[in-house]
């Protein structure tokens, strides 16, 4: 087979590399008097040869080029004076293929900006990623600021029936990282049709709004954009709200910004009281308000948990897991954060503030709210954001207001509420070292003296 012929060795070879081949037959003539059955030199040889310099690599074999011998007058030179060549260096040569992660990219496309003109109207398209209106422009992912502005865009709404009445649950995608936050609103008044209603709903105020021109009704309706209850036979799309109009009258809503808790909420963890919290949080603001203190009227109750994606404090779940681990040999929540390299808290509240600014409650041309925590951290977070927090509610444990009973039979009749605790309530030693923990050592506002109570 000639080397020209040969696919593998076309790019390697020319007219003028017949002096190489000749060079190498005349060096074996020379050294041996008899013939060998592998005289002919075949391209495997001339492959091995000519690919196991350093300057390529298997991956590359055959996307190399010689340079031509017309430019390389020494090395013609070389190849007429003498067949032993002591000072020889192989050819230079140039890939013709580019590393494997530039190959990949090329191929898949440039990477996706983050700001596009519109929204997609298509369903089968990969998960929508947070995108400012068409008029902002684009900014970073890294972390912002309170002052630079976090924007956020409820991508989808849908209705939850709980055991403490029906919620709405809103998903939620923002400029500042690639985490779901969810806003747990709980009001009847979604329910109007005509949002002509005394109290004015709790609606997201860019899940209303209009994200192209030419999105249809059911767009809207399946990102959950619709008023009255979404049945088989009556589907409204809702149309954009003005969310300046305020009630009159009429108790704030109640507001728990909640950060998530694996522990706490799916495996019932009596380590802290996070799944307690959220089932109280959403329990208290579905109770009834009463009007005023002179009256017996009440109304149906109304507020939102803001549900933060910021496990362990911020910290992250592996990070949490050592940190109780550390606990285990007598640490306490807060020096083991600091052991593992974090900060005590490493919780940010924008996000929420701008959570709480689309559903139109704490800002000004909204309602203000009062504040479901014992945290004064969270309480300044959302001022510092400019949010309007008219009243501080106390979150008290459960097991702090009655003594638990322990007993086979209280185990059998647990309580329905939201998460593995549910209606009942946590306890025990670990709880109480970590909330003493929050109390001394975080500003927590609870009385030490009910948790000696319990001890």
């Amino acid at each position: 087979m000639a080397l020209a012929e040969s696919p593998i060795l076309s790019s390697h070879f020319s007219a003028e590399s017949d002096a190489i081949q000749e060079l190498f037959s005349r060096s074996r003539s020379l050294k041996r008097s008899h013939s060998r059955r592998d005289e002919a030199l075949d391209s495997l040889t001339f492959a091995a040869a000519f690919a196991s310099t350093p300057h390529i690599t298997r991956n590359h074999s055959g996307h190399a080029v010689h340079l031509p011998l017309s430019q390389s007058p020494e090395r013609t030179k070389r190849l007429d004076d003498s067949v032993s060549i002591p000072n020889h260096k192989p050819p230079p040569y140039a890939s013709r293929q580019a590393p494997r992660r530039l190959r990949l990219q090329a191929q898949e496309g440039p990477p996706e900006v983050e700001e596009k003109e519109n929204i997609p109207d298509s369903v089968s398209r990969k998960r929508e990623q947070f995108l400012p209106s068409p008029t902002s422009a684009s900014l970073p992912r890294e972390r912002l600021s309170s002052d630079s502005g976090v924007q956020v865009r409820c991508m989808a709404r849908t209705r939850i029936p709980t055991p403490h009445g029906t919620v709405f649950l809103h998903l939620y995608h923002n400029n500042h990282d690639n985490k779901e936050h969810l806003a747990i609103v709980i009001d009847p008044a979604q329910y109007a049709i005509d949002n002509q209603s005394t109290v004015p709903p709790i609606r997201s105020h860019s899940l209303d709004a209009i994200w192209s021109d030419d999105e249809t009704q059911e767009d809207r309706i399946l990102r959950g954009a619709y008023v009255g209850r979404l049945t088989p036979e009556t589907k409204f799309a809702s149309r954009p709200i003005d969310q300046s109009r305020r009630p009159i009258d009429v108790p704030p809503p109640l507001v728990r910004i909640h950060s998530e808790c694996f522990t706490g909420e799916t495996i019932g963890s009596m380590r802290c009281d996070c799944g307690e919290q959220l089932d109280e949080a959403i329990r208290l603001i579905s109770q009834p308000i009463r009007l005023s203190t002179s009256s017996s009227a009440t109304m149906p109750g109304r507020g939102a948990v803001i549900y933060l994606r910021q496990e362990g404090r911020g910290i992250g779940l592996l990070s949490k897991i050592r940190a109780y681990n550390l606990q285990d040999v007598g640490h306490d929540t807060v020096t083991a954060n600091l052991l593992l390299g974090h900060k005590a808290d490493e919780r940010g509240y924008d996000i929420a503030a701008a959570i709480l600014r689309d559903l139109g409650l704490g800002s000004e041309q909204g309602e203000g709210i009062r504040l479901l925590t014992n945290n004064p951290d969270k309480v300044m977070a959302l001022e510092k954001e400019g949010l309007r927090v008219l009243e501080r509610v106390p979150m008290v444990p459960r097991s702090w207001k009655c003594q638990p009973a322990v007993s086979s039979s209280v185990v059998e009749s647990r309580r329905a509420g939201v998460g593995m605790v549910g209606g009942d309530m946590v306890w025990g030693a670990d709880l109480n070292k970590y909330l003493r923990t929050k109390v001394l050592r975080m500003g927590h506002m609870l009385p030490l003296s009910m948790i000696d109570e319990t001890q």
